[in-house]
């Protein structure tokens, strides 16, 4: 994985142990902290998860094109500000996706599923956090210095 960033089959294989991860650790504390059945909680969390994946990507997308085009910068030079509130943003607007899907799913009022909606957000947030902390830890990417060339070839 040169320059330090990881390749598309590399980030894959971390989306997927993620999610994964997420709904085999989230789906069940929603069942016992709702009183859901399993096979409820697994549906609802596959689906929030199927549609957050869906909303990132055209979120993030749309962003760094807007931000691009207003500013010139590219999303990896963005202020910290910026990404304070791209992050605001990004979780405000998949609340809005997911909140009806959970009264949809669940049959809870507005106000429970928001609580629930919420509830869902941190333990992600938490979850997100213990993950990569791990992933990192496990497969570590190897880093390359500004300007550094690999070293020559040997050929026998």
């Amino acid at each position: 994985m040169p320059g330090g960033i990881r390749n598309a089959r590399e980030r894959l294989r971390q989306t997927l142990c993620f999610e994964a991860g997420g709904l085999l650790l989230v789906a069940p504390l929603y069942a016992l902290l709702a009183g859901a059945r399993m096979r409820d909680s697994l549906a609802l969390i596959a689906v929030l998860t199927l549609l957050v994946m869906g909303w990132s990507a055209l979120f993030n997308a749309a962003f760094d094109l807007v931000e691009h085009r207003l500013s010139g910068r590219l999303a990896s030079q963005r202020p910290h500000w910026l990404r304070v509130l791209h992050a605001l943003l990004h979780e405000a607007s998949a609340a809005v996706l997911t909140w009806p899907t959970i009264v949809a799913m669940t049959g809870l009022s507005w106000s429970a599923a928001l609580v629930a909606d919420i509830g869902l957000t941190l333990a992600y947030a938490l979850y997100a956090y213990v993950f990569h902390l791990v992933y990192d830890a496990c497969r570590p990417l190897r880093a390359v210095q500004q300007g550094a060339t690999a070293p020559p070839e040997v050929r026998a």
